[in-house]
């Protein structure tokens, strides 16, 4: 695998490549990487002749009181966990090479009307800053097929709209979410559950999985069903962040007769706050 630190230096190889016409796919991370990020690496080797993937910890899409100073950096585990599995290439900069004129006078890409809702009505800026370092990794790397995990499920639809919008000549894949055996999905932020908490912390899919059978047995109440499964997380020792039953596609909320529906949730723990959702179609 090698290891690029700079954007001239990534791009001179992967020009080389697309003169190749080699197909190229990107794994864009924050580190830490877990058995779910191997995933999405094992998934784009599947249609693609070289594989990038990118570490960069951005600074843009945390908040006040976030934990961008104590997000966890394994950068030299990271790198085993790539090599392990066959990854072609590692671009890894630092703040100043991604951002050269700095944070506050760094150009924006905002996607309205997507953003200010569920995980974006808690973390005010988040997907602005999400959409402004995917785009520039979009830039940089140009690849044909970029891969995105489906937990992260509103960032999943934000950046096909900010694709769709912009013109961007990128395929967007989504990964199943990767799941421990209880159901937990996969998150860097698991980290943070103390061990009194991990055994409970299944419950925002539990309590999504529980709307999803309701929608099944044909019970449309969607406000009923979220302020219950609200209530079955509080039940748990959790406090709910939001419940939300959604258009899959724009991300409002749900027609009675939508066909296309997805339902999100976002619960805090003592120490992190997780995300989960479960797609109907």
């Amino acid at each position: 695998m090698q290891i690029f630190h700079t954007v001239q230096g990534l791009r001179q190889p992967l020009a080389e490549a697309r003169r190749e016409g080699k197909r190229i796919g990107f794994v864009p991370t924050m580190g830490n990487l877990h058995a779910a990020h191997i995933e999405l690496v094992k998934l784009a080797q599947q249609t693609n002749d070289l594989v990038v993937c990118s570490i960069f910890v951005n600074g843009l899409q945390f908040g006040l009181n976030e934990d961008w100073d104590k997000y966890p950096r394994t950068f030299e585990d990271d790198c085993a966990k790539l090599r392990a599995v066959g990854c072609d290439f590692l671009f890894h900069p630092d703040d100043k090479e991604m951002y050269p004129n700095g944070l506050d006078t760094q150009s924006r890409v905002i996607c309205p009307t997507m953003t200010d809702v569920l995980c974006g009505a808690s973390r005010p800026g988040h997907f602005e800053g999400v959409t402004t370092v995917v785009a520039k990794l979009f830039n940089i790397v140009q690849p044909d097929e970029a891969i995105f995990g489906a937990k992260d499920f509103q960032q999943l639809a934000v950046i096909r709209r900010m694709a769709e919008d912009l013109c961007v000549p990128v395929e967007i894949t989504a990964a199943p979410i990767h799941r421990e055996a209880d159901g937990l999905a996969m998150s860097s932020r698991n980290g943070y559950l103390s061990a009194a908490e991990r055994p409970r912390a299944n419950q925002l899919n539990v309590s999504l999985r529980w709307i999803v059978s309701q929608i099944e047995q044909g019970n449309r109440d969607f406000p009923a069903l979220e302020a219950e499964a609200k209530r079955q997380i509080d039940a748990a020792g959790f406090k709910p962040d939001y419940i939300s039953v959604c258009n899959s596609k724009t991300l409002e909320l749900a027609a009675q007769d939508d066909k296309d529906i997805t339902v999100l949730g976002a619960m805090y723990t003592s120490g992190a706050r997780l995300i989960d959702n479960i797609s109907l179609n």
